[in-house]
């Protein structure tokens, strides 16, 4: 991969620390990261070398459930959480590509995304794409600055991708899932996707202590039982929690993955 170092004229971006953003952009074979961030993202790689799997199956599994909110469920619109990086296949390309009248709102309160969001996330002339600098852990503000480009009277697919497993608490998790829903109309979705412990409990803890040692924000893996409760309430869509490379492939053969998705709808 060609070196190249993303621009850092914004104060807020510490570029000694590394960031799951840019790790996830450098797993994904981006360049949006630093030293910093390949150097950790090799750490973990140099024993935990299916990592770079987990992070491309979790885009792969974004991509099939966008594919399938559009294209079966009617889907139109779309609050991407903790959007991370522009990469490949990003949530409004995908919606878009299928229905160019789709709108996207993407949140992330990294300065790094922000400096990237409005330059590389420009969508269809029929639809919308926007972006929200705010946090998951303030839904109110996320909600209102969303408000101005969907209909939240409609229904809307909440995308949370590898964004819970940075809230430790349950409890906070719990309750934050419900506001967002909450505001949501029925017949709208949510999308999570997180890496989970029951694959291999050992190294999947192994990964998430060294990462909490030095990276930001901390990382919490969950099990399959506590992924499958951030969906209580909601119809889970056939096959329900799975690993990522599981929800529903394209093709036979596909291997599990320490990263587990589900899609479920409101009522």
């Amino acid at each position: 991969m060609t070196e190249q170092t993303p621009p850092g004229s914004d104060p807020r971006i510490d570029t000694s620390v590394p960031h799951n953003a840019r790790i996830w952009n450098y797993w994904l074979g981006g360049r949006d990261n630093y030293p910093v961030d390949r150097e950790m993202g090799e750490r973990i790689r140099a024993f935990f070398p299916e990592i770079v799997d987990n992070a491309r199956a979790d885009r792969e599994f974004l991509v099939r459930a966008v594919t399938h909110l559009v294209r079966e469920e009617g889907v139109r619109q779309f609050l991407d959480v903790g959007s991370g990086l522009p990469t490949r296949d990003n949530t409004h390309e995908v919606a878009q590509a299928l229905a160019p009248d789709a709108r996207v709102v993407y949140v992330d309160h990294d300065p790094l995304v922000l400096a990237h969001a409005r330059a590389l996330l420009s969508g269809s002339e029929e639809g919308a794409t926007d972006y929200v600098d705010a946090d998951l852990r303030d839904p109110d503000t996320v909600l209102a600055a969303a408000a101005r480009t969907l209909d939240l009277s409609r229904p809307v697919a909440l995308m949370l991708l590898g964004v819970v497993n940075f809230v430790a608490d349950d409890a906070e998790v719990r309750s934050l899932l419900d506001r967002f829903l909450g505001a949501l109309a029925p017949g709208s979705f949510l999308v999570v996707s997180h890496p989970t412990d029951d694959l291999d409990r050992e190294r999947a803890h192994q990964v998430a202590a060294a990462w909490n040692e030095h990276g930001t924000p901390k990382l919490t893996v969950r099990t399959a039982e506590q992924i499958t409760a951030l969906f209580d309430g909601l119809e889970l869509l056939e096959p329900g929690v799975v690993s990522c490379a599981l929800w529903r492939p394209e093709a036979d053969g596909a291997r599990p993955v320490a990263e587990y998705g589900g899609v479920a709808r409101k009522a």
